[in-house]
């Protein structure tokens, strides 16, 4: 098959931890044919959704990693596969090339469905599922996030479409900050916060379970380094070994059938305690690190659900 990638630049990633990577590695060993562009190189052109960027091949050589071929303009329309893939923010940038993206649905197979991704963003599908979920509020008022804080006492503050733990804060009950946090969040965005009851249980880890068309196939414990509340590992949470609960189970039981449907195929769900915190669609992250530890090749089972669906 011909694969597009729409991904950040590919020069910088770090082939030991990033997805992208590891699904083009495991594209080209099956036989496909790689191609790499920036969103900023998207375009619409009178009918047609083209991309300007190279054909490209890959190896596991750090600073080595990606050969570009010459620069050129293709119709995204001749690929059989778009890989959505770059980075937030979930910002009018972000929609519009979902937007874009969503044209080409009669010919390409784009994944994770940009429709979907767009209408799912990761905070806000969660509230599809308030039993698996802390309470939380969604608010840019501040007397209701304060109203919020009061009622729960120690609360997780973060802005509704950031990522990799950027932004996030924790407000414990003596805290006294949430007044000047709202005046810095709101005085460079017009999005509102997103405030959730903190759960005690993160300092044993923050669970990032890896779904393929709806179905679990592992998990990455990301625990928080010392003296942090985040987990994420761009903010140094520590990747460990861990299995699937009966919870986790449960959760993706639950969640599973609605992302198959909606053709999110590849899925980072965020699990603390037995709470369902995040559902990641836009660009998640960990397969490396799963199939380091469970010896199992997850980027495969991702290109088999694909190819089923090209058959």
């Amino acid at each position: 098959m011909k694969i597009a990638f729409q991904m950040d630049p590919i020069g910088d990633v770090n082939i030991d931890a990033d997805s992208s990577f590891r699904l083009a590695e495991e594209a080209q060993a099956r036989g496909h044919e790689l191609f790499f562009y920036t969103p900023d190189h998207l375009a619409y052109q009178e009918g047609k959704i083209t991309a300007r960027g190279h054909v490209f091949t890959v190896q596991r050589v750090q600073g080595d990693h990606a050969q570009l071929g010459p620069e050129i303009e293709v119709d995204l329309a001749d690929y059989d596969v778009v890989w959505l893939r770059q980075d937030p923010p979930f910002d009018m940038h972000y929609i519009t090339s979902t937007h874009l993206l969503d044209r080409l649905k009669e010919t390409t197979l784009v994944v994770n469905d940009p429709f979907w991704v767009r209408n799912y963003p990761e905070k806000l599908l969660v509230l599809d599922f308030p039993d698996l979920t802390p309470p939380t509020t969604i608010a840019r008022d501040l007397e209701t996030i304060k109203a919020f804080k009061a009622k729960h006492g120690d609360v997780i503050l973060k802005p509704l479409y950031g990522n990799g733990g950027a932004g996030v804060f924790r407000l414990d009950a003596q805290d006294r900050n949430l007044t000047s946090l709202h005046e810095l969040f709101t005085g460079f965005s017009r999005e509102p916060l997103i405030v959730q009851k903190f759960l005690p249980a993160v300092s044993k880890g923050d669970k990032r379970v890896i779904l393929v068309d709806g179905a679990p196939v592992g998990a990455i414990n990301r625990v928080p380094a010392a003296g942090e509340t985040r987990s994420n590992m761009h903010v140094g949470g520590r990747p460990e070994k861990i299995g699937l609960s009966e919870r986790d189970l449960e959760i993706c039981d639950a969640i599973g059938p609605l992302l198959k449907e909606k053709g999110q195929v590849f899925v980072g769900i965020d699990v603390i305690g037995d709470f369902l915190t995040e559902i990641n669609v836009t660009s998640p992250t960990g397969i490396q690190e799963l199939e380091r530890f469970d010896g199992v090749n997850i980027a495969a089972k991702i290109w088999e659900a694909i190819e089923a669906r090209r058959a």
